[in-house]
C-alpha cells in the first residue's frame, strides 16, 4: 500500500555518526547544537528571529501568549486542521470562533472572517492546510485594517512561498511542526518565527521557565513564568542533518504535486483545488474533491494506494461546544475532500499509476 504520509530520515551513514557524537558528548540538553540548528533553519525560511521548540503545539502556545491572548478573548480559526491548532487557543482561556472556508481551496475565507471580527477578536489563526498557502494578500489587508495579528499555522507548509518569499517571515507569528510525518522531522519539534528581536527574546524566556539562559543560573530572576518547551541537542542534531536534505525532499513533494495538478485535469468525478495568486504550495498532502468519496477511497485501497480525508473537522469535539456555528460552505467541501499520496517516497512510476487508476473511475 502506498501510504499518504511517511517520515523521511537521512541515510544512516550521515545521521547515525552525528547522533552518536552528540549522545556521548555529555551535552544532550539545550545547547550549541540547538542554536546551530536555529541559525540553519532561519536561513532556510529567511527569518533570523526563528526559535526552536519541542513541538509545533508549543510554538502555537507561545505565539498566542506573545499576541496577548487571554481569558474571554476570541480567535478566529478553521475547523479544517489538526486539533492542536485550536486546542492551543483553549489553553489560553480564549474562545474559538469558526469561520467558513473558500469552496475552491478549503482554506479560510477572508470575507467570512471579516464578518466574524468583533471587539473581542485578538488574532486570526490562518492554517496553510496540506501545504496550500492561504490568501495572504487578503488577510494582510484585514490585519492592517483591524490591527489584529495573524498567526500562520504552517505545520503543513514548510517550503511553501508567498510572492517568492518563504513562509516564516510574512506575518507577526508563523509556526512550523517537525513532528514525525511532516516534510522534515526531528522526531518531534517545532519552530516559532516572529518579526523582531524583542518578541524572540521574550519567547526564549517563555520556552525555559522564564529563565534567561544568557545569564548564569544563580544570577537569574524570573519575572514571568515560562514552560519547558525548549528543544534539546539530540533533536537538533537530527534537524541539522535533515537540513542537508530538506530542499531535495520538499522539492519532491512539490514536483509530485505539480504532476497531479496536470495529470488529473479534466478527470471525471474529480475537482482540483485552486491556488491563490502569488502562492506556491509545498503539497504536504495532495488534496482534491471527488464524487462518492467512500467509493473512491475503497477503489484506491483495492489498487494499493491509501486515500483519506485524514483530519476530522475540529468542531466535532466537545471542548469546542461553545463555538458551534453554521459552516455551509465547509459542510459541502468536506463531503468531497480527499487526500492522496504526494511525498518523497513516490517514484515516477507510482505517481503515473496513481493518476491512471483515478482516471479509470470508481
Amino acid at each position: 500500500m502506498i501510504p499518504i504520509v511517511k517520515p523521511y530520515l537521512p541515510p544512516r551513514e550521515d545521521l547515525l555518526p552525528a547522533l552518536e557524537n552528540i549522545l556521548y558528548s555529555g551535552y544532550i540538553a539545550e545547547g550549541e547544537k540547538v542554536y546551530e540548528f536555529e541559525r540553519t533553519f532561519a536561513d532556510y525560511v529567511a527569518n533570523p528571529f526563528s526559535l526552536s521548540l519541542n513541538s509545533g503545539t508549543a510554538a502555537l502556545h507561545i505565539a498566542l501568549m506573545l499576541a496577548g491572548v487571554g481569558e474571554g478573548d476570541e480567535i478566529i480559526s478553521t475547523v479544517l486542521t489538526a486539533e492542536p491548532t485550536n486546542v492551543a487557543i483553549k489553553l489560553m482561556g480564549a474562545k474559538v470562533v469558526w469561520a467558513d472556508v473558500d469552496a475552491s481551496t478549503g482554506l479560510l475565507d477572508p470575507a467570512d472572517v471579516r464578518k466574524k471580527i468583533t471587539e473581542k477578536t485578538k488574532a486570526i489563526m490562518l492554517v496553510h492546510y496540506a501545504g496550500m498557502v492561504a490568501d495572504l494578500t487578503a488577510f494582510q489587508q484585514l490585519s492592517a485594517e483591524f490591527n489584529i495579528p495573524i498567526i500562520e499555522d504552517a505545520a503543513h507548509a514548510l517550503g511553501a512561498k508567498y510572492n517568492g518569499q518563504p513562509l516564516g517571515g510574512i506575518s507577526d507569528y508563523t509556526i512550523f511542526s517537525l513532528q514525525a510525518i511532516k516534510h522534515m522531522t526531528t522526531v518531534d519539534g517545532g519552530f516559532l518565527c516572529v518579526k523582531n528581536k524583542e518578541q524572540a527574546d521574550r519567547a526564549r524566556l517563555l520556552r525555559w521557565f522564564g529563565l534567561d539562559k544568557t545569564k548564569p543560573r544563580l544570577e537569574n530572576d524570573i519575572t514571568t513564568p515560562g514552560y519547558k518547551y525548549h528543544m534539546n541537542n539530540v533533536n537538533a542534531t537530527i534537524g541539522l542533518v535533515q537540513m542537508g536534505y530538506v530542499r531535495e525532499i520538499v522539492g519532491k513533494y512539490i514536483e509530485n504535486g505539480k504532476f497531479f495538478d496536470q495529470a488529473l485535469q479534466q478527470t471525471a468525478g474529480v475537482e482540483l483545488l485552486q491556488y491563490y495568486p502569488g502562492t506556491e504550495p509545498s503539497y504536504w498532502l495532495y488534496t482534491m474533491k471527488v464524487d462518492r468519496r467512500e467509493d473512491f477511497i475503497r477503489m484506491m485501497a483495492e489498487n494499493g494506494v491509501a486515500a483519506s480525508e485524514l483530519h476530522l473537522r475540529n468542531d466535532r469535539h466537545s471542548v469546542f461546544n461553545e463555538s458551534k456555528t453554521e459552516l455551509p460552505v465547509f459542510d459541502e467541501f468536506y463531503k468531497k475532500m480527499v487526500h492522496i499520496p504526494c511525498g518523497w517516497w513516490l517514484t515516477e512510476e507510482d505517481r503515473e499509476r496513481i493518476a491512471t487508476v483515478i482516471k479509470k473511475g470508481w
